[in-house]
């Protein structure tokens, strides 16, 4: 897939909603604090002031936050400020054809997942799985790990190489080993599923597939993760990386699968190579992911490579 031009210091960044509304507009203020605090200017868009249910605001307005963004050349990267609930719901309103032709930096996961795959897919050009102004920047716990792997992603044409885990958090384990390369593909294991069957569907075939989700029990772990092997989704992928289930624990561990056990009951017989604990997803270390950039899986020793860079320095 084709990386995006690289972010510089001055360069403005727009900020959109494309799912749930902030809580507050405090919060808004002080995710834009930083976002400058970073060197950029920020252009903030209609959709971060407005609410509707649990959408922030209109299915047009989300929809119009993201093609104006697009198509406006004095934007240079468009962050999502939050997840939440929604972005499935804009899909089919956006205008692809000036996104296409208009690729950027685009920064956000969880609910964003549906747009990363529909850009990646449809438009052919790298997007960033990592953390948003309203959820992390201004979190007390947005720790050095994520930062520095933010910028790295966003601000440098290097690939980010090995990724490691930090101290404290759990390394990387392999599940079922092998070797396997690719471009990666994935995000919010739910929002992969919610598109099963639509246009948008994920497509897995020679790319490693990242899978991450929060606040889901084990056994809807399990039925998502098996919709997508009788889809033929695991076995079309050339290699699996697992980031966090963060929040999935069963309330009565007497009827449930450990993670673990779970997790290999389904993928080991998919007989590819597969990896857990890569530090992104809804926990609190978070490597900011170039979806659509080629990686190396090491399934044999436990190590993860992302070996092309998701911006180009031109």
């Amino acid at each position: 897939m084709r990386p995006v031009k690289i972010l510089r210091e001055g360069d403005t960044i727009g900020m959109i909603a494309p799912s749930s509304p902030s809580p507050d507009k405090k919060r808004i203020e002080k995710a834009v604090k930083v976002i400058e605090e970073m060197g950029f200017h920020v252009a903030v868009g209609r959709s971060c002031y407005e609410k509707w249910g649990y959408f922030a605001g209109s299915d047009d307005t989300r929809a119009n936050d993201i093609n104006r963004f697009f198509a406006d050349p004095e934007i240079d990267g468009i962050f999502c400020m939050r997840g939440g609930d929604g972005a499935p719901r804009v899909l089919d309103r956006l205008d692809m054809k000036n996104i296409a032709a208009n690729p950027k930096v685009f920064l956000g996961y969880s609910d964003i997942t549906a747009l990363h795959l529909l850009f990646n897919q449809s438009a052919g050009f790298i997007t960033f799985h990592g953390p948003m102004p309203v959820t992390e920047f201004i979190a007390t716990d947005f720790v050095d790990y994520a930062y520095d792997f933010l910028r790295k992603a966003l601000m440098s044409a290097e690939p980010l190489g090995e990724i490691l885990s930090p101290e404290g958090a759990p390394p990387l384990e392999v599940l079922s080993p092998g070797e396997a390369q690719g471009e990666l593909i994935g995000g919010n294991l739910s929002l992969i599923c919610a598109l099963m069957g639509t246009p948008y569907e994920i497509d897995t075939r020679r790319r490693i597939l990242l899978i991450e989700d929060t606040d889901e029990p084990n056994y809807k772990i399990d039925r998502m993760l098996t919709q997508l092997r009788l889809a033929g989704k695991l076995h079309d992928a050339a290699g699996i990386v697992i980031g966090g289930f963060t929040n999935s624990e069963p309330q009565d561990p007497n009827k449930a699968f450990p993670m673990n056990e779970l997790l290999k009951s389904i993928l080991l017989p998919i007989r590819k190579p597969v990896l857990m604990n890569l530090p992104f997803g809804h926990g609190p270390y978070k490597v900011t992911i170039p979806l659509g950039a080629r990686a190396v899986l090491d399934g044999n020793n436990g190590r993860f490579f992302i070996t092309e860079s998701g911006v180009i320095d031109s």
